[in-house]
């Protein structure tokens, strides 16, 4: 394999663009991120509804939280090696328009097989759009990695706020679960609008900033110890994530609360991150080693889910946030992934492997818990199941803070 390149020498091959473009590309950056996490968190609030209006077996409905995680595992990792091939901007814009049909798809389909199609054909563009994230950061930010990506994190929390307590009053309004999941579509129709004039200015330097398959492929990654600690941090709190978008509405149901009231605490829980999705990564990335942090987020995780599994009846609002700040592992490891590679082909490299295995482990997560619901009848099993899954999440975290690059491996 050929000696990877520096990120001078990455930098120099790609066209600088004009200021004019580049704030086309951070407003398109920030719109897209908007739209990442609605179509799997728009379900949560919706979920007992949509399976009793379409028929939804617990099984099936176990199935419809697990696709967010199966589908960014199967399709992230293929989208550095699409986009290299018919160009970055271009695959966001292909990306986007699978999220939208999808959305509008399943918004208006009685059938419980095509809702799962549609669903899977917007987390498709979802899983596409967001294993490239970094590698724009990185290709068009390259000396503003941390304020471009706690910028994005930003508006990909409001997104998952936005879905979380606007859904279910919007189908409210509007007399129809369809309503509530099919704004998301329309939102979506949005975002392409930025993203259609700048998939017109692909170049074969941005193809190559942002492909694995000239120098460092994904199997190359695979060969080092830092690809292998990143994917199984970011599989560990994206099984976490995934599970709290999927099933938290519903343990709150079980607990006592209204539809309602559990949408508002899921909203809490995704909402109180929003600030926070901009200072943990920008302080990630002015820190070696930001050890003491990711103690903080891992500890606050544990803690809102013994006092949701304990003491349910109290303080609900208090157990949403302390998610809220568990949650904050995800921005934080979108940093550390530009933070770890020289270049953007190191980037795009190491978010592939990291996203597409990452999102594989956490598959089985919200399945499991389930299937632990279902087989318990309880929601006790699938809680503490929860808190035992904090202590790997917190070793993981701690080894990915180490300053290295995935580059320096490849070496050796």
């Amino acid at each position: 394999m050929r000696r990877p390149q520096r990120a001078t020498d990455d930098l120099a091959s790609a066209d600088a663009p004009d200021a004019g473009g580049q704030v086309l590309v951070l407003v398109g950056l920030l719109i897209l991120a908007f739209n990442l996490r609605p179509t799997a968190v728009a379900v949560g609030p919706l979920l007992t509804t949509i399976t009793d209006a379409i028929q939804m077996s617990p099984a099936e409905a176990g199935i419809l939280t697990t696709l967010p995680v199966i589908s960014f595992a199967a399709f992230g990792a293929l989208s550095p090696a699409v986009a290299a091939r018919v160009g970055p901007h271009r695959t966001i814009v292909v990306a986007l328009v699978l999220v939208v049909l999808g959305q509008a798809a399943r918004a208006v389909t009685d059938s419980v097989p095509l809702f799962l199609l549609a669903s899977t054909f917007a987390l498709a563009g979802m899983a596409a759009a967001n294993v490239l994230l970094p590698s724009f950061v990185r290709l068009h930010f390259p000396g503003r990695i941390g304020f471009v990506t706690a910028s994005y994190s930003v508006l990909m929390g409001v997104g998952i706020t936005s879905a979380s307590v606007l859904t279910l009053p919007a189908a409210d309004f509007f007399g129809s679960w369809r309503w509530g999941l099919g704004l998301w579509a329309v939102t979506g129709v949005l975002a392409l609008v930025p993203w259609l004039r700048l998939g017109r200015h692909d170049t074969a330097a941005d193809k190559a900033a942002v492909g694995i398959q000239t120098r460092i492929r994904l199997a190359d990654v695979a060969r080092t110890r830092l690809g292998w600690v990143m994917a199984l941090f970011f599989g560990i709190q994206s099984m976490h994530a995934y599970c709290i978008f999927g099933w938290l509405a519903t343990i709150y149901q079980a607990a006592g609360y209204s539809q309602a009231a559990a949408g508002v605490y899921l909203g809490i829980t995704t909402g109180v991150g929003i600030p926070l999705s901009f200072l943990a990564p920008a302080y990630a990335a002015r820190r070696a080693r930001p050890y003491g942090l990711m103690v903080v987020i891992v500890a606050c995780c544990a803690a809102g889910y013994l006092g949701l599994l304990l003491a349910p009846g109290h303080v609900p609002w208090l157990w949403a946030a302390l998610l809220a700040l568990g949650m904050t592992c995800f921005p934080v490891i979108l940093a550390l992934i530009g933070l770890r590679a020289r270049t953007s082909e190191g980037t795009a490299a190491l978010s592939g492997f990291t996203q597409g295995l990452g999102y594989l482990l956490a598959s089985p997560g919200p399945f499991l818990v389930g299937f632990l619901q279902e087989v318990t009848g309880s929601w006790v099993a699938p809680q503490i199941f929860l808190v035992v899954m904090t202590v790997p999440l917190l070793v993981m975290a701690l080894l990915a803070c180490r300053p290295r690059f995935i580059e320096d491996e490849l070496r050796l």
